[in-house]
């Protein structure tokens, strides 16, 4: 029987009408045809104050519930559009809750969402900031230039080989939870 991982999809956009939460609605659909649990993080839409060290999570708004849909992932798919460079301060207010408890071996992908063609940065910026907590981001990741142009209004993704991508990404997510879901497993048995 082959395992069935649980994948988080995290939107680092608060904008209505959002493009990132569209990318990662879609990375969710194909994690679930690849045989995946899926569980959506919207962070438009929870109560996450901005992150300081010197308060309790459990005073934080949502933080507690949403580190630990983190934690229970096995793998997760995070988004955020491109701002002046690099991810969303949604994202990185979400990013400094989230550590080396939430994401140690825990398998992640990205997707980047820019209004115009800058994209590269943003996706060296999420990958440098996931692996210094240790998480196990994957080779492939995705980025959408000129969003308006890539989405139709019902929020499908226009061009066929964004949304190839789209689904590669999430397919290989789900591929290497289950590895490493597998190598783990096979851990947990030498140690009886």
């Amino acid at each position: 029987m082959t395992a069935t991982p649980l994948v988080v999809g995290v939107s680092g956009s608060r904008r209505d009408g959002s493009y990132t939460l569209k990318g990662v609605r879609r990375a969710l659909s194909a994690a679930e045809a690849a045989g995946a649990e899926t569980d959506l993080v919207d962070l438009g839409a929870v109560d996450l104050p901005l992150y300081n060290p010197d308060r309790s999570t459990a005073d934080s708004g949502d933080a507690a519930a949403l580190m630990e849909r983190v934690r229970r992932a096995d793998a997760v798919i995070v988004g955020s559009p491109v701002y002046h460079g690099s991810y969303s301060s949604t994202f990185r207010n979400f990013h400094d809750y989230c550590s080396f408890d939430e994401y140690e071996d825990t398998v992640v992908g990205i997707l980047v969402v820019a209004g115009g063609g800058t994209i590269a940065s943003t996706m060296d910026h999420m990958r440098i900031t996931l692996r210094g907590v240790h998480a196990d981001v994957i080779p492939g990741q995705v980025g959408i230039r000129n969003a308006s142009d890539n989405f139709d209004d019902d929020g499908t993704v226009a061009d066929p080989d964004i949304a190839d991508r789209i689904d590669d990404v999430a397919e290989d997510v789900v591929a290497a939870a289950r590895r490493r879901m597998a190598v783990s497993g096979s851990a947990a048995a030498g140690d009886d």
